[in-house]
């Protein structure tokens, strides 16, 4: 099993910003001091490049952030003041869950140690994203014959707006966001099944809709690729999650995903998505956990499996 990682390109945030910058080198530094994997196990990929960025967002976006021009208001939806190196990290980032589907291919199962950008749009990012790096990768993988029924299973607390908008004409990729009803975004778009929960929801009733509806989303659609955005927000101590997520019930969230792709036996490229708890130790935990359940249901899974 491959992770890629893009954490050694860091943006100059200011002081006191709000996005936990340091948890994605926290993690790679916990999963290599883990003895869980081989020191080649751990990737730094290559910057997405324009022509499959292109697939999904307009010249015109990719122009401004690329000259330094973007408009103020953009700037402001995405929450990051303008550097060369966010440009070059999100570019890294789509490249890293490209890296992992791509591997994914051959191992079953691929991880990106970030990722998970799902509010950006094609003419815009957003909450903390700049480009749609599973949209990107999953139109590169359709665009080149890798997979033909994509399933994207979105565990972030906040629903997918972006890539519910991205892939609303493309039959060809089914959106699934299990996320908080009175969350941001304030307007949600219209995912392919969308199940919004109330505010303090916890393990049971999380896991009861995640079993019911992910089934409903597997048959409707019969994927021959999933990509999992694995959000460590819906913890309970999460600064925006409002959803009341225990570590284990997280854990068992992320086992179920992946015995159920197991059975599939179809590929899944994993993104760490959002995490935003007081504690960045409790985020590091939470992502932690879900790279070893992948690595320990599907590393070296081969075919699909009897449903239990």
């Amino acid at each position: 099993m491959k992770l890629f990682y893009s954490d050694t390109f860091v943006l100059p945030l200011p002081e006191g910003h709000r996005f936990p910058m340091d948890k994605y080198r926290l993690l790679r530094e916990r999963l290599m001091a883990s003895g869980r994997f081989e020191p080649d196990a751990f990737a730094l990929p290559a910057p997405i490049d324009d022509e499959a960025l292109l697939r999904v967002h307009e010249a015109a976006y990719l122009r401004h952030l690329t000259e330094g021009t973007l408009p103020r208001e953009i700037e402001r939806r995405i929450g990051f003041p303008w550097s060369p190196e966010m440009v070059e990290r999100s570019r890294r980032s789509v490249g890293a869950t490209l890296a992992a589907a791509r591997s994914a291919l051959v191992d079953r199962v691929g991880v990106n140690l970030a990722g998970g950008t799902h509010h950006a749009f094609a003419a815009s990012g957003g909450g903390f994203c700049v480009f749609n790096d599973t949209v990107v990768a999953a139109h590169v993988l359709l665009a080149e014959g890798l997979a033909e029924r994509i399933l994207v299973v979105d565990l972030d607390v906040h629903q997918g707006d972006g890539t519910a908008e991205l892939c609303r004409d493309e039959p060809r990729i089914f959106t699934f966001s299990i996320h908080g009803a009175g969350n941001y975004p304030a307007r949600k778009k219209v995912s392919d099944l969308d199940v919004a929960l109330a505010d303090a929801t916890g393990d049971a009733a999380y896991l009861a809709a995640l079993k019911n509806h992910l089934a409903v989303a597997v048959s409707r659609h019969q994927p021959d690729f999933v990509f999992y955005l694995a959000g460590a927000d819906p913890f309970h101590e999460d600064r925006y999650g409002r959803l009341a997520l225990s570590k284990a019930g997280l854990a068992a969230r992320d086992r179920h995903v992946f015995e159920t792709v197991r059975r599939l036996g179809c590929p899944v490229a994993v993104s760490m998505a959002g995490g935003y708890a007081p504690q960045v130790s409790d985020i590091v935990d939470i992502h932690e956990a879900t790279v070893l359940a992948a690595r320990d249901i599907l590393a070296g899974a081969t075919g699909p499996q009897p449903v239990a």
